[in-house]
C-alpha cells in the first residue's frame, strides 16, 4: 500500500507533471456501462458519475473485501478508480489545470458484512487525488459499504469538481 498524501507544489508543477512523476499514464476515459453520461458539466462545477475499477486492457478488478480481497489490494484498487476518473477528468475538461478543487468523492467499497476499514480503502483515491491536484485536491468524502457492486467490482467512486472561470 503506497500513500501518496504528500500535496504538491501547484506554484512549480503542473497536474500532468505530478502524473508523469507518479509513473502514470492517462488510460482512455472508461466508457458508461449503462445508460447514462461519464459527466456532466452545469456552470462551473463537473459531476463524474461512478468509476469502477477497470484497467486500461477493459479488465475489471472483483471481488468481496474484507473475504477475498485485502485492505491493502483494494486501497490499490480505489487509487485505480481515481485514475479513472482524472481520466474522465481530462476528456471532459481538456486541461487538468481548469480544475479549481475536487469538492467530493463518495466511495463505495463491496465489503462484507463484517468489514470496517471502509476509509482506509478510499484512501486510495483520496492519495491519488491529493497528489496529483495539491491543495485543490483536497476535499470532503464519504467512505461506505455496500453489499454489492456492479459486476462484482470492488470499488465504485463519483466526484464533484469546481471548475475555474
Amino acid at each position: 500500500m503506497t500513500h501518496l498524501s504528500t500535496f504538491a507544489d501547484p506554484k512549480t508543477t503542473t497536474p500532468y507533471q505530478r502524473l508523469a512523476d507518479l509513473g502514470i499514464e492517462l488510460p482512455p476515459a472508461p466508457p458508461p456501462i449503462a445508460n447514462f453520461l461519464t459527466h456532466v458539466i452545469e456552470g462551473n462545477m463537473l459531476y463524474l458519475s461512478g468509476q469502477g475499477t477497470r484497467e486500461a486492457d477493459g479488465r475489471m478488478r472483483t471481488g468481496k473485501v474484507g473475504a477475498e480481497i485485502s485492505t491493502e489490494a483494494a486501497y490499490d484498487d480505489a487509487r485505480l478508480v481515481g485514475i479513472n476518473l482524472i481520466a474522465v477528468m481530462h476528456e471532459a475538461l481538456g486541461d487538468l489545470s481548469r480544475v479549481k478543487q475536487v469538492v467530493k468523492l463518495l466511495g463505495m467499497v463491496n465489503a462484507a458484512p463484517e468489514f470496517r476499514d471502509h476509509p482506509k480503502v478510499i484512501n486510495g483515491c483520496s492519495d491519488l487525488i491529493n497528489a496529483v491536484f495539491g491543495e485543490a485536491g483536497r476535499h470532503a468524502r464519504s467512505a461506505v459499504g455496500f453489499g454489492s457492486l456492479p459486476g462484482n467490482i470492488t470499488v465504485e467512486i463519483e466526484a464533484i469538481v469546481a471548475l475555474k472561470d
